[in-house]
């Protein structure tokens, strides 16, 4: 089959939240599944987890071990329910050309529930630091990486496609601003939890100017220390687990691996606005049912902004053009694989016949010349084909250069 970079993706374009919930890989168990996937597919040289809010995707680099393999690996581990019909959710490909370009869309924010969501490059980025602390980068994803990043700075520079603000949490400030009006910046807001989403909750409160916030987070000190750098309250997390929510106009709650965390909230005469932006889901969905609970979750809050969609919508064409001149250049520089493992294969015979010329030579040769005519047999190997070249020739070649440079 030969050596591809592969993936499998369930996300919010085939499969609900809920369905999502089940294949969803929290931080703590990233290592434990990569060394298990490893173990289990010995031949994958390249790993990359990709886990948001809106997917779960699976990057790897393998000689044999195809998606099929992979995706049966995973719903045997991570499914909970009928496994029937559950391959129809996810999108899978064994193309290298194919996965590169899935990755450009999804980096670039083309594939995102919110279009052109900027916070995408940064998940991506976090998930190959991760591949590389683990020594699981691999070289066709290391190279697809390096094309990721150079066409998300040329998106950013050369079109209209980054411009505004769209993430998950300003959709869910902006959800809160056109549900209370002119009262929003007097409602009293809890966030739960501490991580990415939440940080960037207070980010864009720039922009909204909402005074009475509260933090919880099951680790006590990182609370604090948010509600010390963003002027905001500590809310205990024990009243948090008693669902002792009382007098909250509005509950973010964003606390990972946290499911079914809010189950009730008390009865009341005034309207209450729940944001479920976790996965595995924070909130139950039946107080919805609730009188005065207003209720979105991922699915529901990831709606393009009016401001910002007619420039983005207007550049998707050039973002196209973007990602299919850098899938070109990726795909180029694939084709030259089989003449770059010629040529470092050829690279050790020619050092070591210039160290053996050089051990049986009564001639000093300076380091200088050494690489000089290194670099010449190396030059016009390029010209060769693939076709392995005898030793013997080699050890003529390198005897030929050495005396041109007398």
């Amino acid at each position: 089959m030969g050596k591809a970079l592969r993936f499998i993706s369930i996300s919010h374009r085939r499969a609900s939240v809920t369905q999502r919930e089940e294949f969803h890989i929290p931080d703590g168990e990233k290592h434990a599944l990569s060394v298990q996937i490893c173990d289990t597919f010995p031949d994958i040289s390249g790993l990359l987890l990709l886990v948001t809010c809106n997917r779960t995707e699976i990057y790897f680099e393998s000689e044999s071990s195809d998606t099929t393999a992979i995706l049966d690996f995973i719903i045997h581990l991570k499914a909970k329910n009928n496994k029937t019909g559950i391959r129809k959710l996810f999108d899978t490909s064994n193309s290298t050309e194919d996965t590169v370009g899935h990755l450009l869309k999804v980096t670039s924010g083309l594939a995102s529930s919110v279009l052109g969501d900027a916070e995408i490059v940064h998940q991506i980025k976090k998930a190959y630091q991760f591949s590389i602390a683990h020594k699981m980068q691999g070289s066709l994803l290391e190279r697809a990486m390096q094309t990721v990043f150079k066409s998300h700075k040329r998106i950013s520079n050369e079109t209209h496609f980054r411009d505004g603000t769209t993430s998950v949490a300003y959709k869910a400030l902006k959800v809160i601003s056109d549900t209370f009006e002119k009262d929003a910046k007097s409602k009293k807001i809890l966030f739960i939890g501490a991580g990415d989403i939440v940080k960037q909750l207070f980010k864009y409160n720039s922009k909204f100017d909402f005074s009475s916030i509260y933090i919880s987070n099951r680790t006590e000190q990182t609370a604090k220390t948010l509600a010390r750098i963003n002027h905001c309250n500590f809310f205990e997390w024990k009243e948090v687990l008693m669902n002792n929510l009382d007098g909250f106009d509005v509950i973010v709650s964003a606390a990972s691996n946290c499911p079914q965390l809010i189950k009730s909230l008390p009865l009341t005469n005034h309207k209450v606005l729940l944001i479920d932006l976790a996965l595995p889901s924070n909130i139950d969905k039946d107080l919805a049912d609730q009188n005065n609970i207003l209720f979105y979750d991922l699915d529901t809050i990831s709606v393009d902004l009016e401001e910002t969609k007619e420039k983005r919508f207007a550049a998707i064409g050039e973002v196209g053009t973007i990602i299919t001149e850098e899938l070109q250049v990726y795909n180029e520089w694939l084709q030259r694989a089989p003449l770059r493992a010629f040529l470092a294969e050829h690279k050790i015979l020619v050092e070591k016949g210039i160290q053996d010329l050089c051990d049986t030579s009564s001639e000093e040769f300076d380091t200088q010349k050494i690489k000089c005519v290194t670099d010449r047999i190396m030059r016009k190997l390029r010209k060769q084909t693939n076709i392995p070249i005898p030793k013997e020739k080699i050890e003529a070649v390198i005897t030929e250069q050495f005396s041109l440079m007398e």
